[in-house]
């Protein structure tokens, strides 16, 4: 699995650019963003290349921030790549909380990041063809500070 940060903002002009300086301020590349957001309140999800570093960089300035796991599955950038891994999944009966996607620069590739709750998602991936990145694949990890 990989980590994930989950940065909780307020729905207010400006709030996203200032995590996002925050984060380029501290030397931290962005991988993969995602804004999920209702009237009052955002979730910001990244991938990023030193997730334990941006976190405590996102804390000190004062954001709510958890790192969750998730998976991160490499398709052919065609149409049908995430329905293909999907289908896998749910004819193993494991839900897929949210998902969402980013295309890996010259390589041809997208990148399938997945929160997944239940069963052992790696074996039924990898079972069905599929190849599952580890960490050291798409950032570098850095330790606990």
């Amino acid at each position: 699995m990989i980590e994930q940060l989950s940065v909780f903002l307020e729905n207010q002009p400006g709030r996203l650019a200032q995590a996002c300086r925050t984060l380029g301020n501290a030397d931290i590349n962005m991988r993969a963003l995602m804004v999920a957001d209702t009237e009052q309140f955002g979730v910001v999800r990244i991938i990023c290349d030193r997730p334990n570093s941006a976190k405590e960089a996102l804390e000190d300035a004062g954001f709510g921030v958890s790192v969750t796991g998730v998976y991160a599955v490499e398709t052919p950038d065609r149409p049908g790549g995430l329905a293909d891994v999907l289908e896998a999944l749910g004819a193993a009966s494991i839900n897929v909380e949210y998902a969402y996607c980013f295309l890996e620069p010259g390589e041809n590739a997208a990148v399938n990041v997945l929160k997944i709750d239940e069963g052992d998602a790696r074996v039924v991936l990898e079972a069905s063809g599929f190849r599952v990145l580890r960490p050291a694949e798409l950032y570098e990890p850095d330790t606990e500070s």
